[in-house]
């Protein structure tokens, strides 16, 4: 059997868990063997979801019955104690048993419960929250999505780096090209936190990344740039205004294509086009959002995605360990 990639599974996290978890993780082996999924959680909830589904030589469950739930605060999950299955995902990567962690849980206790267990990469002072977005030519790195509400030029920087970093993990045969989220395209638009960070960026020379300057929220999806940068606050609006956007123009097109005969024979017709359009949107394709910043990758999938959301998440880490995305950082800062 050729070299495994371990990824640290927490099973109990978000909206119907475990089934979801392990019907990922039962879809991701059928495409990827490649990987064994160290999985944490209740066991006599697991087992039977997963029984003659995968061989056993690809996962190990390590039990324990203690979660930390969704209503809690970033804090209380942290003291819900060493023995939650989110807790024991993470110290597994920390002592080095896997390489990679996942969790659709609590987002905050995640964060909180990461920078408790694992140390931050030299130099990088704090983590960012990154994610993939579909663009015109083909996928963006959009970080920072809410782990840091205020930023100085240096944090943007950094992530900046760790967005280039991450971009050529994942897309190895592409060269990065960073925009700043601003208000303008101007070099006078926008605070003085954004005007330094792009002094640096516009002066530094660097064979990894090119800078584009610039990029204001209408363009997000031209595909100009594949990598884009902005405070956690700024990033957060945007993510979930693009969302909303998307639900928005497939629920109107879906209302549309079946209100009356003419939609629904103009529907039949174009059935495969409609087909490749939602598939585009579908954001269970893009989940797996990444902690970034850590010695060790953490991977924080949507709570509220499905098995096959969870899947693509999974995808995400392989991708990621595969891509050696930590050791890219640190040669890059």
């Amino acid at each position: 059997m050729t070299h495994l990639i371990k990824i640290a599974v927490d099973a109990m996290g978000g909206d119907n868990s475990p089934n979801k978890i392990i019907d990922g993780i039962i879809l991701n082996h059928k495409s990827n063997k490649s990987i064994f999924y160290k999985i944490f959680g209740d066991e006599n909830k697991i087992k039977d979801l997963i029984a003659n589904k995968i061989d056993k030589d690809f996962f190990e469950i390590i039990h324990t019955s203690d979660v930390v739930k969704s209503t809690d605060s970033p804090l209380e999950g942290a003291k819900r104690g060493k023995n939650t299955s989110m807790w024991l995902a993470i110290e597994s990567v920390k002592n080095k048993e896997t390489d990679i962690v996942v969790s659709a849980g609590n987002t905050g206790a995640l964060l909180v419960i990461s920078k408790l267990n694992l140390k931050m990469i030299e130099n990088i002072d704090k983590p960012a929250l990154s994610a993939l977005w579909p663009n015109k030519k083909g996928m963006s790195v959009v970080l920072d999505l809410g782990a840091n509400i205020e930023c100085s030029s240096k944090n943007l920087l950094d992530f900046s780096i760790m967005g280039a970093s991450l971009y050529t993990s994942l897309y190895p045969g592409d060269k990065p090209n960073i925009g700043l989220l601003n208000i303008g395209s101007e070099e006078l638009k926008g605070n003085e936190t954004i005007k330094e960070t792009y002094q640096v960026l516009n002066d530094k020379k660097s064979e990894n990344y090119d800078f584009y300057g610039y990029i204001e929220g209408n363009h997000l999806m031209d595909g100009n740039v594949n990598v884009i940068v902005s405070d956690g606050f700024t990033g957060n609006v945007a993510l979930k205004t693009a969302e909303g956007t998307a639900n928005f123009i497939t629920s109107e097109l879906k209302k549309v294509m079946t209100d009356s005969i003419i939609g629904k024979i103009s529907s039949l017709l174009n059935i495969s086009n409609l087909k490749k359009f939602k598939k585009r949107l579908d954001p269970r394709l893009y989940n797996g959002a990444i902690f970034i910043g850590l010695d060790t990758p953490v991977v924080k999938s949507h709570g509220g995605t499905d098995y096959i959301g969870f899947a693509n998440s999974l995808d995400v880490c392989h991708r990621i360990v595969k891509g050696n995305l930590i050791e890219k950082i640190k040669q890059n800062i």
